[in-house]
């Protein structure tokens, strides 16, 4: 079992059926097949072999959509990195995933560039994807220029080869880089399949970064069914719209503040949505009140997922979305869940404790970190650090993501990543960051903070330097607030959710 067979059995099977949609070009299945093959031939003839690790800094491309499939075929492993790090973190998790190559387009070559000095990569695995070129990269057009189309060889892959690794947190302290199989993929492409109806006849529109774990959900089964697959190169939702209109979408997923875009937008009408037979939200919680304003639009059509990129996931199917609302859903086949206490036992229904979970989309583990890994599967169940209940029916009531971890615009961004750098600030004793809602973002961090005795600093102040000193872009903080205690518990814990409690008002 490899993904690369899967573009092999449709170029064979659905040669002239279109299986991607770009900006202007639009592909067959035996043409986008030729393009993966090509590039998985380059990559070859490049020494680039198994469990090579492929690095990228891309914008939603047709190049990172064919390496996907590529390494597939070849049994590289993809990493996937957010355009948004900044050097110091870029730099961290590329000597973290032992790269071999990286892969990036002309608006972040200046970022790759500031960290070739630290990396023992070879000068000619630094590839661009567009633009002229530049004296550090190697193009595209070159490392693809006069290579076969032709199938590569056989790599002699199984199931349990890894296929990609994906950071979701750790650009400051311990990286985690979320091992993915081949195995754990083709389940995404099953399951995923069954759960929301996909068929071969299924247009998939995607218009987030589909560098993301979230963007797998409907990548896998659309390109499994052999369906068409339409993405953006960025969020527009004018574009959104007039796509589905025109191209007859009928599945997209969606995060809470697309959503809200969605339902707010002029020309969101029922008849220019028509075709749609899913919208899945996943990343964030979804407001009752935009859950009710959507099935007012669109009866029928509204799924919800809640998952992990471990690998444990509930979903609210869209026959049950109206009489359970305030639930995410229940476990799809093959998968098991739990609510324990703080010792593991098990809760009855309406008894509130940790999420707990197994199933056949479960990373084998964090890569290099065996000691993470034992932390967070135990037995085969992953602890997932979120809270939530069961009813009587099976189905998962979320009471809080999990612990403080923030979900802004889809991106997992972790309080204690930014605590570690506003702590360093001279005049600051004591930070807590958390989220707060925001109608862009679905949450937004803030940090709260205590000064030490006889220092002076404006919000404003410690914002900017905050700002300046964490490693990606979605780490920077909306607004400072400064406070002369926290709100703690008896056991002088800082109680950040009564803070964000207050301040959501």
């Amino acid at each position: 079992m490899n993904i690369g067979s899967i573009m092999t059995r449709h170029a064979k099977y659905r040669p002239d059926h279109t299986a991607v949609v770009f900006e202007d070009e639009r592909l067959s299945y035996e043409a986008f097949n030729k393009r993966v093959n090509q590039l998985a031939n380059a990559l070859i003839a490049e020494g680039i072999g198994k469990d090579d690790k492929i690095a990228t800094v891309l914008p939603n491309s047709l190049e990172l959509l064919t390496l996907y499939w590529a390494v597939g075929k070849t049994g590289a492993v993809v990493v996937p990195m957010s355009p948004l790090l900044q050097p110091k973190g870029l730099a961290n998790l590329l000597k973290n995933a032992d790269t071999k190559m990286v892969l990036t387009a002309e608006a972040y070559a200046p970022l790759v560039e500031g960290v070739q000095d630290n990396l023992d990569i070879e000068p000619q695995r630094y590839i661009i994807i567009d633009g002229p070129g530049r004296p550090n990269f190697r193009t595209y057009a070159n490392l693809v220029a006069g290579v076969s189309d032709a199938e590569p060889p056989e790599a002699g892959l199984s199931d349990q080869d890894v296929y990609n690794i994906i950071y979701s947190s750790g650009t400051t302290g311990d990286p985690k880089g979320i091992v993915h199989t081949h195995y754990v993929r083709a389940m995404y492409c099953s399951l995923f399949s069954q759960a929301f109806r996909f068929s071969p006849e299924s247009v998939t529109l995607h218009t987030g970064a589909v560098i993301f774990n979230g963007a797998f959900v409907t990548l896998m089964p659309s390109f499994f069914n052999g369906a068409t697959y339409i993405l953006h190169k960025a969020f527009h939702i004018a574009d959104v719209i007039e796509t589905i209109k025109h191209e007859k979408v009928t599945h997209i997923m969606m995060v809470p503040a697309q959503i809200i875009a969605l339902l707010n937008h002029p020309e969101s009408t029922r008849e220019n949505l028509a075709s749609l037979e899913m919208i899945l939200s996943l990343g964030a919680p979804l407001h009752l009140e935009h859950k009710q304003k959507l099935e007012e639009l669109l009866p029928g059509v509204f799924y919800e997922l809640y998952g992990l990129t471990e690998g444990f996931l509930t979903i609210l199917d869209k026959l049950d979305a109206k009489r359970k609302q305030g639930s995410v859903g229940a476990c799809t086949p093959f998968f098991e869940m739990c609510i324990c206490d703080d010792d593991g036992n098990d809760l009855p229904p309406g008894e509130v404790g940790e999420i707990v979970g197994r199933g056949p989309t479960m990373m084998p583990g964090y890569y290099k970190r065996p000691d993470l890994t034992e932390s967070a599967v135990k037995d085969g169940w992953l602890f997932t650090g979120d809270v939530g209940y069961m009813d009587e029916e099976g189905f998962l009531f979320l009471v809080d993501r999990k612990k403080d971890m923030i979900i802004s615009g889809g991106v997992n961004v972790y309080p204690k990543d930014i605590e570690e750098v506003a702590s360093q600030h001279p005049a600051v004793l004591e930070v807590a960051v958390f989220g707060l809602p925001s109608d862009k973002w679905g949450e937004t961090p803030v940090a709260a903070v205590i000064l030490k005795d006889g220092q002076k600093a404006t919000p404003e102040e410690l914002q900017d330097w905050i700002n300046q000193n964490v490693e990606a872009k979605f780490q920077r903080v909306s607004q400072v607030l400064i406070m002369k205690d926290f709100p703690r518990s008896a056991a002088g814990k800082t109680l950040k959710r009564v803070m964000r409690d207050e301040l959501a008002g």
